[in-house]
């Protein structure tokens, strides 16, 4: 019988994050009832690299499982699109989110700056918070800057945990970008929301998807709603994906590393999130079932438990909500 996939262990013991800059008042007083049941706090620093401003915000209890766990959202998502998740991930260490440069409420940031860029930021964010090593979860254009971290940094990465990640943007999405800048730049916003939603989101009949429905009036009204400095910003995004490389075929550490995709994922499909997975020397590919493109928002609690057991090493298999953990490359050693 084959060993179980869960033997694709961590090899260190998590690194406390006390060394995080909170105020005193946050974290110097703690009740009997606070021990049993601690609330969430949340500290947010605006700092600056390349002389851009950006702003990092860390959720915490207090406690310590696993390293502090990093996510990098995809281009639509800011700090605050994962605070649903936040519950289920805190009680093991803190969570960490970043409007990185030209993204969110951050400075805006020329296209000139690629991923490499953007990936040299959120080192900054690790050296400016002092942790050692980290947990990186890093979905759709989070995954381009995570993989290139991982690659350049992999010091500071104790585990990779890549979302709806390809080796290169598919080519209808990069003819489909053009047009969408220009429509950008002319204040379309109606439209392209209609656009990116469809997008987003699989076709009909393709199979069940949870949330859909719910799920693609929010990316519309997300989009719709942009204001003209957001709409800047997407602009200036895409004509960065159309700049720079979105994957470089750089050495890659062997470390931990999970490549997840939507079931009925079309933009990001399956089978590209499987030649993802095989570029990486200690890789698991699994798909999250009866989801798409937007697998973290259609299944919240589902997501966050995954999330969770990979971050703690804990056993994939048999998950009622997502497909067998399938292995590429060789498990590293305990």
């Amino acid at each position: 019988m084959p060993a179980p996939t869960d033997a694709i262990p961590s090899s260190r013991t998590p690194i406390s994050d006390v060394a995080l800059p909170f105020p005193a008042d946050l974290t110097g007083r703690q009740s009997d009832a606070a021990e049993q049941q601690m609330e969430t706090e949340i500290v947010e620093h605006d700092l600056t690299f390349g002389g851009f401003r950006y702003t990092c915000r860390i959720a915490r209890q207090g406690r310590l499982a696993t390293e502090p766990i990093v996510i990098l959202g995809g281009s639509s998502q800011d700090r605050h699109s994962w605070q649903r998740h936040e519950k289920w991930l805190t009680p093991l260490s803190s969570v960490i989110t970043i409007d990185l440069p030209g993204y969110g409420t951050a400075d805006f940031l020329p296209a000139k700056y690629g991923v490499d860029f953007l990936a040299a930021a959120v080192r900054h964010v690790v050296e400016e918070l002092r942790i050692p090593r980290l947990n990186l979860v890093a979905a759709c254009y989070g995954g381009a800057i995570g993989v290139r971290f991982a690659q350049h940094y992999p010091h500071l990465l104790e585990r990779l945990m890549l979302v709806g990640m390809t080796t290169g943007i598919p080519a209808d999405y990069a003819m489909a970008m053009e047009r969408w800048d220009g429509m950008i730049r002319r204040g379309e916003t109606e439209p392209i929301a209609r656009e990116l939603a469809d997008r987003f989101m699989s076709p009909a009949g393709i199979g069940h998807v949870r949330k859909k429905a719910a799920v693609a009036r929010l990316v519309y009204q997300q989009i719709a709603a942009q204001n003209p400095e957001q709409l800047r910003k997407s602009a200036e995004h895409n004509s960065r994906l159309m700049r720079h490389e979105w994957y470089r075929p750089e050495p890659t550490p062997a470390i931990p590393s999970l490549v997840v995709t939507g079931e009925y994922d079309t933009l990001t499909t399956p089978a590209m999130g499987r030649t993802m997975a095989a570029c990486l020397p200690s890789a698991r590919f699994m798909t999250i079932e009866e989801t798409d493109h937007l697998a973290p928002v259609e299944r919240i609690a589902d997501f966050a438990d995954l999330m969770a057991r990979f971050c703690t090493d804990r056993p994939l298999e048999g998950l009622a909500y997502a497909t067998e953990p399938e292995v590429f490359g060789a498990p590293q050693p305990a």
